[in-house]
């Protein structure tokens, strides 16, 4: 018998819908209810999704008393809707990022382990197979000792986007911009991999130790957009290797993006989906076969312009490994700590760009 899982959404946004049609292909979950302060917008997701809106968050989770509330508010606003949940003992997933600040992280964490519910945060690139088979390769050691591990993410974002009544590009709710809410999945997946290599650091401790960074705005009203819509870092890892991160919203028309480890021993890049290099010292009979498996361009624009021109299918492996973990009461792969490191990155990464000196990430 599989456990049933009644889902709530906060936040009836955009990627609310990527939320809900993940639930609703999954056998053991079912979407019961959506909270949004827009009445016309509540009720149109309310029926295309068979479910019930509510203008009020609280009192969605009074009526409805669901077993997981999935929080899908612009990202500053994160902290009230987890804690909420989690003093009725409701189990909260939540987007990327987990909160703006590690200071408003922490205190969904303090909470939640308060009310001995779960916290997971929502980062599907760790489900992509090919930036797995990436995984596989850093934790086996192919690499040798590593020397890089980049990511870059080139894309673009018209002024409408960053418009008069949109959250996006404001402090109090983006908390930045084109690293905290576009370049995010980059620097999660490249701690994650870098963590591949440094099994003997401790579950909390982040894989990078310092960085040092520029941040500018250059392509938007400065007036208008209060956070970077361009960054630039450079990071030290605690394996030895070093690295480098770009995050734009600014570089018309919007490229996919990247992810390149490199070592003595190997090399591999992605170019979105696609696995454009894939080369050892020492090659396995499977290499070719991996090879041809990951060789086809992505089949949508990965976000480069348009932020849902993405397929949802990552989302709902993310979503089920969740629910998969309530039920079996086991780890969950992006837990409340897990899901903090990458704000932890950016975090430092703002601050090293305020004041003009590397940042380092305490153990």
């Amino acid at each position: 018998m599989v456990d049933e899982h009644r889902i709530a959404i906060s936040g009836i946004g955009a990627v609310a819908k990527m939320h809900a049609l993940s639930i609703a292909d999954l056998d053991n979950a079912t979407l019961v209810a959506g909270s949004c302060k827009t009445e016309q917008k509540g009720r149109e997701f309310a029926q295309e999704y068979d479910c019930t809106w509510y203008a009020d968050t609280d009192e969605m989770l009074d009526d409805e008393e669901p077993d997981v509330l999935s929080i899908c508010t612009p990202s500053g606003a994160h902290l009230e809707p987890a804690v909420a949940a989690a003093e009725r003992g409701i189990h909260v997933l939540c987007e990327k990022p987990l909160e703006i600040t590690t200071e408003r992280i922490d205190r969904m964490r303090r909470t939640t382990e308060e009310n001995s519910v779960s916290l997971g945060g929502i980062f599907p690139q760790r489900y992509n197979p090919v930036v797995r088979q990436l995984y596989e390769a850093t934790a086996e050691g192919r690499f040798g000792e590593l020397s890089v591990m980049n990511t870059y993410v080139p894309w673009w974002r018209d002024d409408e986007y960053y418009g008069q009544d949109r959250w996006q590009g404001t402090q109090e709710l983006d908390g930045g911009g084109a690293l905290m809410n576009q370049s995010i999945h980059g620097v999660d997946a490249i701690q994650w991999l870098a963590g591949a290599t440094t099994s003997n650091l401790e579950a909390e401790t982040n894989p990078i130790e310092e960085v040092f960074a520029y941040t500018a705005t250059r392509a938007h009203d400065s007036a208008r957009l209060e956070v970077e819509d361009t960054a630039v870092a450079v990071l030290r890892y605690r394996n030895g290797a070093v690295g480098q991160i770009l995050g734009a919203t600014s570089i018309y028309p919007g490229s996919l993006k990247r992810i390149q480890v490199a070592g003595r021993d190997g090399t591999a890049e992605l170019l979105e989906d696609e696995l454009t290099t894939w080369q050892f010292r020492k090659n396995r009979p499977d290499d070719q076969r991996i090879r041809e498996d990951f060789r086809e361009e992505t089949e949508t624009g990965g976000g480069t312009a348009d932020p849902m021109s993405i397929d949802y299918t990552l989302h709902r492996h993310n979503i089920a490994d969740f629910l998969d973990s309530l039920s079996s009461a086991g780890e969950y792969m992006l837990d409340g700590g897990e899901a903090r490191k990458a704000v932890e990155i950016i975090e430092a990464i703002y601050q090293s760009a305020d004041i003009g000196r590397p940042v380092s990430i305490s153990e």
